[in-house]
C-alpha cells in the first residue's frame, strides 16, 4: 500500500536520488519527485524505454522476457529504497509502474491508439486495485510487495487489451 510523505525518514529530492543509482532507478528517473500523480508520471517513463526497443524490433514474447529481469531488479532497488525512505511503499517510488507498463506495451498494437489504450487500461488497474490486486498491495511486503501489484495489474490490463483488440 501506497505510503504517505508524512513517515518518511528522508524527504527524497534530486540529491537523494543521486547519492544510490537504485534511488535513481526506483524514482523513475526522477519522476517519481513529481507532487501530483507520480504513479502515473512513472508510468509515463516507460515510452522513452519501450519505443527504441520497439524501434529495434523488440516487442511480444521478447519485450515481455526483458521485464523478467527488470522485474528482479526492481525488487532490489524497491527494498533498498523503501529502506532508506523508512516507509515500505512510498507513491514516489514508481519503478513498478515502469516494469508494468513496459509489459502491457509488449502486447499492444503498434498505433498511437493500441498505446494509448495500453496506458489507459494499465492506469485504471494499479489505481483502482480490484481483487487480487489490492490483496496482494495490503499484504505482501518489502520489494516484491511494491512491484507484484503491478505486475498483477498489467496482467488485468492485457486481458482487457486483448478483449478490445480482438
Amino acid at each position: 500500500m501506497t505510503t504517505s510523505a508524512e513517515t518518511l525518514k528522508i524527504k527524497p529530492d534530486w540529491r537523494f536520488l543521486l547519492r544510490n543509482p537504485a534511488h535513481l532507478l526506483a524514482f523513475g528517473f526522477g519522476s517519481g519527485l513529481m507532487r501530483k500523480a507520480p504513479g502515473t508520471w512513472g508510468t509515463l517513463v516507460a515510452y522513452p524505454l519501450f519505443f527504441p526497443l520497439h524501434a529495434l524490433g523488440v516487442s511480444g514474447w521478447t519485450l515481455a522476457a526483458l521485464c523478467l529481469p527488470l522485474f528482479l531488479i526492481g525488487v532490489y532497488i524497491c527494498d533498498v529504497t523503501g529502506k532508506a525512505l523508512g516507509v515500505h511503499d512510498y507513491g514516489g517510488i514508481v519503478w513498478d509502474e515502469v516494469v508494468g507498463m513496459l509489459l502491457v506495451l509488449a502486447f499492444a498494437p503498434a498505433s498511437w491508439m493500441g498505446w494509448l489504450v495500453a496506458f489507459a487500461l494499465f492506469r485504471v488497474f494499479d489505481i483502482v486495485k480490484p481483487w487480487p490486486i489490492r490483496w496482494f498491495d495490503e499484504r505482501v511486503g518489502g520489494g516484491f510487495g511494491v512491484m507484484v501489484d503491478d505486475v498483477i495489474a498489467a496482467l488485468f490490463a492485457l486481458a482487457v487489451q486483448a478483449l478490445i483488440w480482438r
